[in-house]
């Protein structure tokens, strides 16, 4: 007997528009046994069918949604389709900028909730965040196998996230080849980029930023730039291939700025252009201000301030402090690309946050650009949440 999720009368309305969450307080009951992860049937209160989706006993988010389709099963043939799908989406992209580094699947948005998967070369890194991916993972990686025969597959599921979903995190080889301790990936048009696929951030870089970073070097010709929470230094290489005549980069990981100064020796940089600098960005903000150090093009790229809806007023208070003294520490008419990866944070109280803090720096401000994430991390318009990355180009008066 397949086992189904009966859920409360009028629950069914997002589901009808197609989101792929169904929450606890959603649902009435549960006919049938069920293991985590386990794929289960919805059906509304009058026992009308509304999708098939992965259980979590232990997570908010109870149910998370594979089909809308009733006639499709999920076996193989289902994490196939999707891969190839999302593969085909982003070819013409991949061919455009003569990418080798991209996001293949984003989750909820390409229709594998819970599931991350990354092309470093040929190397697949994914994450698994979900119950449900972690029951579906063999499927999941003979699907990849099939599809991608000649790529390494690695799991990057070492985040505290899968704790709220009752799993352990986890990393390692799931087929392959071990990944070298670095590998060079290539995006627009031949800017390489040191990766480390076991170590590094998130699934070992942020692709999401791929465009902004282009993006930035149209502000640093002839400028002195100062780039904070630079991590491997990656907005700094494309504002020295702008034309700066100094780059600044700053963050507290020694490793990554060793890997920064990498990056710009592998693009033939000026290296003498480039400081690296290990400390604490808040604290060197303050220092530099104190000082009276001026910049002309600042990069605000900080880590995700916010987890939880709790932590929102403490993330606003950061955002707003970096903010504020980065616009102290720009020259008349300077630019700031400020940026905010916390999916919890609107773009209007972003944007309201950022306008709070030049007023407070005494200074008068213009946005100028509005800039989001790559568009290999698409958003489904049935799945708001999947916008997370927002970023300002503000010059400061």
């Amino acid at each position: 007997m397949q086992t189904r999720v009966i859920l409360e009368a009028g629950r069914e309305k997002s589901l009808l528009r197609r989101h792929p969450w169904i929450f606890s307080r959603a649902i009435a009951r549960v006919e049938g046994r069920v293991k985590p992860g386990q794929t289960v049937e919805v059906l509304d209160s009058k026992g009308n069918w509304l999708a098939r989706g992965a259980y979590s006993p232990e997570s908010q988010i109870r149910v998370r949604v594979w089909t809308f389709n009733q006639q499709q099963p999920i076996d193989i043939a289902f994490f196939k389709g999707r891969l190839q799908r999302a593969q085909q989406a982003r070819q013409e992209l991949i061919d455009a900028q003569q990418l080798t580094g991209y996001r293949l699947i984003a989750a909820e948005s390409d229709g594998l909730p819970g599931i991350t998967i990354d092309r470093y070369g040929d190397f697949l890194v994914c994450q698994l965040l979900s119950a449900g991916a972690e029951f579906q993972k063999k499927a999941l990686l003979n699907a990849l196998k099939s599809c991608f025969p000649e790529c390494s597959i690695y799991e990057r599921s070492d985040v505290a996230v899968r704790l709220k979903e009752g799993l352990k995190e986890q990393k390692g080889l799931l087929h392959g080849d071990e990944p070298p301790k670095q590998l060079t990936i290539e995006e627009n048009h031949g800017v390489k980029i040191l990766i480390d696929i076991e170590n590094g951030h998130k699934t070992g870089f942020y692709l999401d930023q791929r465009d902004n970073r282009q993006i930035a070097s149209r502000y640093t010709k002839g400028k002195r730039v100062l780039n904070c929470f630079c991590y491997t230094g990656t907005f700094g290489v494309y504002a020295l291939k702008g034309g700066a005549s100094e780059v600044v980069n700053v963050d507290v990981s020694k490793d990554a700025l060793a890997i920064a100064q990498q990056n710009v020796e592998i693009n033939g940089l000026d290296l003498s252009k480039a400081q690296f600098v290990q400390k604490d960005v808040f604290q060197l903000l303050r220092d530099y201000r104190d000082r009276g150090e001026k910049f002309d093009t600042i990069i605000l790229d900080p880590p995700k301030f916010v987890e939880n809806k709790r932590q929102l007023d403490k993330a606003c208070r950061g955002y707003k402090d970096i903010n504020m003294l980065a616009c102290q520490l720009l020259n008349p008419g300077g630019t700031l690309l400020t940026y905010s990866c916390s999916g919890l944070m609107s773009s209007d109280l972003f944007q309201k946050i950022v306008a709070d803090a030049a007023l407070d720096a005494g200074r008068n401000a213009q946005i100028i650009e509005r800039l989001s994430q790559a568009s290999d991390h698409p958003i489904a318009t049935s799945y708001p949440e999947g916008f997370y990355l927002k970023g300002l180009v503000v010059r400061v008066f």
